[in-house]
């Protein structure tokens, strides 16, 4: 296919910047980042050391105090219901505008515990503000680990529960589901995707499986055109249909594709200690600050071959933390040099919450126009589909992503991929105040309700591979990078690039993430997602009135209370 050929674009004084950054990072961000990473350490400390008999009762303490504040609101007077975390304290690029609107703030900053660790029940009873890497630090050392741990460190319990979580195990793990509590079935089914607007997390119990210390890591080299790369991807881990026998799929899959003709499939096997002992020259601890950032480690592969290495299991869980995949990139050009990962790397990732409070609007609106930070969910078959569209719609060969991986080349001539991966609600265990409790999903199932997402209609009379009778598997592709125009010095439309990606999802019965800034208008999120039992649960628990809708939440720009109170008192539009 023929790239587009696009105009060069004027450079305005936006540009110098975001080009000159670094020089910010590397003074203020960083330092202030490892300040933020010592005392949020220094707070886990400090938690860990009371007992959970402690935790409990201040939790227990702690809910009286949130419903007295919910008492305190007048809805005619006060807005909507959010949480009072500042607007910059995520880790999406979808901005937070509907908090410059009138709105009834509740502090939850207080509920970062993990409350118990149940070895009989095999839970982990923890609340909402509790991250990915405060969890595997507790449970990691006691052989135990969630069933799907999403790579970044600081992904919450109440972020990934309320959105989407995925991660290399999800292809495999959380294949059953039950219902402890049928009164809110209902309730249970409404929650993933809808980014809190239900209603507010307060607890959650998460299911824990036993784990072995290290990660046995295959890589393995596959090379061609991008319908060889997406085949080599789907042959790396996907059986045949209806084949359920674990033990011929591996425990984790990963595939980085670094051009349109080159990629690397991981696939990864829990590993005892003695087994790797065994194997003392395989051991890599990719964990140390000055060890190669683990996507470039990985591209070795393509000139040495499929080898086989052993990583001790919670470096491997967070494999990609330290570089962000590869975005640290375009903050640090020289970030992934071996002197400064010796020097500085230590001091490395530069906090997303402090990245985002120190960038002026005019930053801001430059990422959103000439950067990509997607995740599209599409049925496994169709992830080459998918793979040409991006390649040649919004040129990803110079793009990366989360779960798929594409070369990008700039002038210091590095490159950077994107990665593929498999679609699984983060968590298998999930208890609310309410009373629900489930065990979620590493496919898309067939419910006795329809979910915000959900497969194919007649996906199971296709029989096609990874997918099953009762689910079908799906794909995260993960657009992370500045386009190729971009990186060329062209004019490029990121707004109507996401469109059109976006338009290409729902005719292709695929999803996008609520995380990254959206070009949806009302209607077509609702053709994208179905919010027939969404709205049920809206109306039923007594959200209407109280919490903006998830479109309204995620929808691109400013937004006002007059607006945001008007969409309270309409239907949610359904296809």
């Amino acid at each position: 296919m023929n790239s587009i050929v696009r105009p060069k674009r004027k450079k305005v004084w936006v540009d110098y910047l975001v080009q000159f950054r670094w020089i910010l990072i590397i003074f203020i961000v960083l330092p202030m980042s490892l300040t933020l990473y010592l005392f949020y350490y220094l707070g886990e400390l400090m938690s860990n050391r009371r007992s959970y008999k402690q935790r409990q009762k201040e939790h227990d303490e702690n809910i009286p105090k949130t419903i007295k504040r919910l008492k305190k609101r007048n809805p005619s007077k006060h807005g909507l219901i959010c949480t009072a975390r500042k607007p910059w304290v995520t880790v999406g690029m979808r901005n937070v505008d509907y908090k410059r609107a009138r709105h009834f703030q509740v502090d939850l900053s207080t509920f970062c515990n993990i409350l118990e660790i149940d070895h009989e029940r095999m839970v982990t009873k923890c609340e909402p503000l509790v991250t990915m890497g405060q969890l595997t630090r507790v449970t990691v050392p006691m052989n135990l680990a969630l069933a799907v741990v999403p790579e970044l460190d600081d992904l919450t319990v109440g972020g990934l529960i309320n959105g989407s979580g995925l991660e290399g195990s999800s292809h495999l793990l959380s294949v059953l589901q039950k219902i402890t509590s049928m009164k809110y079935s209902d309730l249970f089914y409404a929650i993933p995707w809808s980014q809190g607007t239900i209603g507010l997390l307060t607890c959650a119990e998460i299911k824990l499986i036993t784990i072995k210390e290290y990660m046995k890591l295959t890589y393995t080299p596959v090379k061609g055109n991008i319908t060889d790369l997406a085949r080599g991807y789907i042959d790396s881990f996907a059986p045949q249909f209806g084949d359920v026998d674990d033990k011929k799929v591996p425990d984790f899959v990963e595939t980085i594709i670094y051009n349109p003709n080159e990629a690397v499939c991981m696939t990864g096997k829990y590993a005892s200690k003695e087994e790797a002992k065994r194997n003392q020259t395989k051991i890599n601890s990719i964990g140390w600050w000055f060890k190669p950032w683990f996507y470039q480690h990985a591209q070795t592969a393509l000139k040495k071959g499929e080898f086989a290495e052993y990583i001790p299991i919670r470096e491997y869980y967070h494999r990609h933390t330290w570089s962000y995949f590869w975005e640290a990139k375009l903050l640090l050009p020289f970030a992934d040099q071996w002197w400064f990962r010796f020097l500085l790397g230590w001091m490395m990732p530069p906090k997303i919450h402090i990245l985002k409070a120190t960038q002026v609007e005019s930053i801001q609106n430059y990422y959103h126009d000439m950067h990509v930070l997607q995740d599209l969910l599409v049925p496994l078959y169709k992830v080459s589909d998918a793979l040409e569209w991006a390649h040649h719609e919004m040129e990803l060969e110079v793009a990366q992503s989360l779960f798929l991986i594409y070369t990008a080349k700039l002038r210091l001539k590095f490159e950077v991929p994107i990665i593929l991966d498999s679609l699984s609600y983060n968590f298998t265990f999930v208890t609310f105040k309410t009373g629900i409790s489930h065990l979620g999903l590493s496919r898309l199932y067939k419910h006795p309700y329809k979910t915000m997402v959900y497969p194919e209609p007649g996906f199971e009379q296709q029989q096609r591979r990874g997918d099953t009778a009762y689910a079908q598997m799906y794909t995260d592709i993960g657009l992370y990078y500045a386009p190729g125009p971009v990186l060329r010095g062209e004019v490029f439309d990121g707004s109507n690039a996401v469109s059109r990606m976006e338009q290409w999802l729902i005719e292709n019965h695929g999803f996008g993430t609520q995380y990254a800034v959206s070009e949806l208008s009302e209607k077509n999120f609702w053709k994208m997602f179905d919010g027939e039992l969404y709205d049920k649960c809206r109306r039923k628990y007594g959200a209407i009135g109280n919490f903006m809708t998830v479109y309204y939440k995620s929808k691109k720009g400013r937004k006002t209370e007059k607006e945001v109170h008007e969409a309270e008192n309409v239907s949610v539009e359904t296809p």
